[in-house]
Parts: structure tokens; sequence; C-alpha cells
């Protein structure tokens, strides 16, 4: 017998990342119909319906499949280690705070865990979170001392609303990029890591002389759970160096 999408069975309808979004039935779930819809929130509807990695986050009880995309880095790159102190930088609503707190053992009452964002999020176990606008200087002064000053990691998951225009998006991700970098190297131990959303032609020449210059190693990421058409990306650096350990232009990793 030949099974549905092989071959003289029918196609299999696969989403726009080019996974099967094909239910058990054999039919794709479609959202239900609501009168003045656009058709964008239908296809944005429909593809998370049908996503494997929104279903295991749910599953899982994260709050978003962002949660799976810090693990997916985590599990390659160990760099969530047990008791460190953690900054998250636009942490709402949570996923990412909610798998720092069970992979840094916060628990355990050794680690810190301090998150910000614009939007209200709800409390997670272990972390001290705060609504406010990470460009305004006293928000970073009240993470900062909440966090005792320094921090052995600093995450940033931050996205600039998009306006269509490239150059403007552009210049919204590098300011964005830019913040959490300054921020990083204020409160980073010696040897600490940043991880920051970032997109495939959003960090610029300049950008990367710093981070290679601040840092020993620096790589970007495609976590699993990032849709393969996103143009989403994530910057790692790890082994920070204070800038008197810095090399000059002429040491550049």
């Amino acid at each position: 017998m030949v099974g549905a999408g092989s071959r003289g069975g029918p196609p299999r309808k696969k989403g726009s990342s080019g996974r099967s979004y094909r239910a058990k039935t054999g039919l794709t779930i479609q959202p239900k119909n609501m009168r003045g819809r656009k058709p964008s929130s239908n296809r944005w509807l429909t593809r998370q319906l049908n996503d494997p990695f929104v279903a295991e986050a749910q599953k899982r009880g994260y709050r978003s499949r962002a949660a799976l995309k810090l693990e997916q880095m985590d599990d390659k790159h160990k760099f969530l280690r047990p008791h460190a102190a953690v900054v998250d930088l636009g942490c709402a609503p949570g996923g990412w705070l909610q798998v720092v707190s069970r992979r840094c053992k916060l628990d355990a009452g050794k680690a810190k865990l301090v998150g910000i964002d614009l939007l209200a999020t709800d409390p997670v176990a272990g972390a001290q979170i705060f609504e406010g606008d990470i460009t305004d200087e006293t928000s970073l002064d009240m993470i900062t001392s909440a966090i005792g000053g320094k921090a052995d990691i600093v995450l940033s998951d931050m996205a600039a609303a998009t306006t269509g225009h490239r150059q403007t998006d552009h210049l919204r991700t590098m300011a964005l990029l830019e913040i959490a970098l300054d921020f990083a190297e204020d409160v980073l131990t010696q040897g600490g890591t940043f991880l920051a959303k970032a997109f495939r032609g959003g960090a610029d020449g300049d950008f990367m002389t710093s981070l290679n210059q601040r840092f020993e190693k620096v790589r970007y990421l495609k976590p699993a759970a990032s849709r393969a058409e996103s143009v989403e990306t994530y910057l790692l650096a790890t082994g920070y160096r204070r800038p008197e350990d810095a090399p000059d232009e002429q040491g550049l990793i």
C-alpha cells in the first residue's frame, strides 16, 4: 500500500518553512473563520496551529517557541551554567526566563536572574522582572543593581518593530544590538557570555569588529526552532575580555 505523499499518492501539503503541516487526519489544521480577519492573520494562525515547535513548547509548559530556540542553542554550546548570574533583555513573555531558571538551577538559591521588557511579564520562579525601557538609563541602572553589579551571561531576544523599509529596519536592529552590547560590557564578568538576536545582514562590520575585539569567540547561530524562511539569527559571543585585555586591530580574531 502506497502512503500519502509517496509516489502514486497525493503530495503532502507544506508550510512556507518546508515542513509538512498535515495533521493526523491528513488535513491541514485551519483556524476558525472570523469576519474581518486579514489574510495575513489567517496565514499566521495556520502556521502557528501546525508548527510542531509551537506544539512542543505548549506541551512542556513554555510560554513561547522561543524557549526551544534557547534550549537548542545551549544544548550545542553549553553556555547556561549552573548558578550563573543572568540578565534577559526583552524578556516577555518569559520563555527564556523559564529555560534559564531550570538550567541555571535557580531553585538552589545560588544564581541570580533578572529580566526586563516594555511589556508586562508574568512571574517566573527565581526571577526578578522589571517593566521598563532599556533605552532609559534609569532602567539599566535598576537592572545592574538587581543583578549585584555583575552578570555571567547577558541575553537579548529583542526585535525592533519592522516598517518594511529595509534601511530603517536595519538601523533599528543595530540600535538594539548596540544598546544590548553596551550594557553587556558594563556588567559582564571576565569570560562572560553575550547572546543576542540579530538578522541576516543586520550586524554591520563595525559592530562585528567590536564583538571580536571584546570576546574570544563569536558565532552566528540558527536554531532548528527558528523558522527556515525567517531572517532571524543569533550572535553568540563567549569569553568576554576586559578592555585592558582586548587586542588591538592587529590582533582581531
